[in-house]
């Protein structure tokens, strides 16, 4: 089992050689705009466009908590889109967005991905931001879906 690499720095700037998985959390609403997503954004196009189409003809498709996309952004680079959030937090909202079970299954599928690609993940801390999650919950989810299948994770906490 590899061990979780805890680094300071941007996820959407991941380190090291080799195929990267960039994997961060979604909402079950077809919403993308605060958060992570907007780095992702910033840095590349296609994982937003290919969410928004994906959350647009989910009558046809696999979208639903507990899904992921994978979203290609650059030769050795791709993007997955967990959907792990029920809804998004506002004013009104009582308890919190995050739905550990669709993360757990939804890192499943990241798993088996980053198999087939020889691919190390890369993620903040998924479920934690406005998804309102506990890492001392997501972060067992993450050593027993991704760690236990020999695949390398590092979780960036952004800042110097």
């Amino acid at each position: 089992m590899t061990v979780i690499e805890y680094v300071r720095g941007d996820a959407t700037a991941p380190r090291g050689k080799g195929v990267k998985i960039v994997a961060h959390v979604c909402n079950d609403l077809g919403g993308w705009g605060k958060g992570f997503v907007l780095a992702v954004s910033r840095r590349w196009p296609e994982p937003e466009a290919a969410y928004r189409r994906w959350h647009r003809e989910r009558a046809r498709n696999d979208f639903g908590l507990g899904a992921a996309q994978f979203v290609q952004v650059e030769p050795y680079v791709w993007v997955a889109n967990l959907v792990g959030q029920r809804g998004m937090r506002t004013g009104r909202s009582t308890g919190v967005p995050v739905r550990y079970e669709a993360i757990d299954a939804a890192l499943g599928l990241l798993a088996d991905r980053a198999v087939e690609l020889g691919a190390s993940v890369h993620m903040p801390r998924i479920g934690c931001g406005l998804a309102g999650g506990k890492w001392s919950r997501v972060e067992p989810l993450i050593a027993e879906r991704l760690s236990a299948r020999g695949i390398a994770v590092t979780v960036y906490d952004f800042g110097a």
